[in-house]
């Protein structure tokens, strides 16, 4: 088998990012090894033709086997928000990953990353991000960390509450300032073209949408949708708990989230102060999600 016969591995695809890796490289032509946990998450997949691995993302013989033959790999580890321990989970996947990785001689991988994991502290969640790049990145294997900004979809249960109640709770502020979002839509396809294309050198790309929005811009593309006034609400930190108590975070996780949340408000994590990385741009923008996510909560 020649080396330009060789599948491309693709975790994450029960999510929105590796699900729009895989099809893009489908779509391309390409042949795709899609790595579930539940071989039964894998039919949808295989109906298109693509391979199957199973994998567990803490356990190394497994993603060994995964990643064996591949032309190179989009990997991304799931973080477990109810765990207390979900910090120490995110570096037993990374050293998972970077000893696979080496152990079946990947010669690429794309790693899902975040905006602000270039800053050493105060960054919460994306912490976990960090460790994942320092891990996989002292394997030594040639690896794109793809920097995703602020996710468009992160809104969608606040624009199911603004589509209910007319007023969209924001946990951003002040509720005018832009800052980057990104499509997951567009993470997946850019995860695809990196992939294919012709490097060999670790490195940082950032990505973000077409142009910054603010929690304002959502609110309007909600009220333009369903044709009734959408106030913007800035939940306070001390309010945030009890706003986020439907989600089912652990201490930890909560204490993560408010440290990142302070951290994008003031500004210290900020696409900015990456000026290392390599730039890379989606073109979904923010109306498409945020009208999709809207009209699926409206009757009939």
């Amino acid at each position: 088998m020649t080396f330009s016969s060789l599948p491309y591995a693709v975790f994450g695809v029960t999510g929105r990012t590796g699900a729009a890796a895989a099809d893009a490289l489908l779509q391309d032509g390409q042949r795709v090894r899609v790595v579930v946990r539940n071989p039964a998450q894998s039919q949808p997949w295989a109906d298109r033709g693509a391979e199957v691995a199973v994998a567990d993302l803490t356990d190394v013989a497994s993603m060994t086997r995964a990643l064996r033959n591949v032309r190179g790999a989009y990997v991304v580890c799931p973080q477990q928000y109810g765990r207390e321990d979900l910090f120490e989970q995110a570096a037993w996947m990374a050293d998972a990953v970077a000893k696979a990785a080496v152990a079946a001689g990947v010669p690429r991988l794309v790693a899902l990353s975040s905006v602000g994991a270039d800053r050493d502290c105060k960054i919460g969640w994306i912490g976990m991000n960090r460790v994942f790049e320092q891990r996989v990145g002292d394997a030594g294997v040639p690896t794109i960390f793809l920097r995703a900004a602020y996710f468009m979809e992160n809104w969608t249960p606040l624009v199911h509450q603004a589509v209910r109640s007319g007023t969209l709770p924001t946990f951003l502020a002040p509720p005018q300032r832009r800052i980057p979002m990104v499509a997951t839509l567009d993470v997946g396809r850019a995860a695809a073209a990196l992939l294919q294309e012709e490097w060999t050198q670790t490195r940082a790309v950032t990505l973000t949408g077409p142009q910054d929005y603010s929690p304002h811009d959502v609110a309007a593309v909600v009220s333009a949708t369903i044709h009734k006034p959408v106030d913007v609400a800035v939940l306070s930190p001390a309010d945030w708990p009890l706003a986020l108590a439907g989600a089912h975070f652990s201490k930890a996780a909560l204490a993560g989230f408010t440290e990142m949340t302070v951290g994008l408000n003031s500004s210290h994590i900020d696409i900015k102060s990456d000026a290392g990385a390599a730039q890379r741009a989606g073109t979904t923008a923010l109306e498409q999600v945020i009208a999709a996510i809207a009209r699926s909560q409206q009757p009939g």
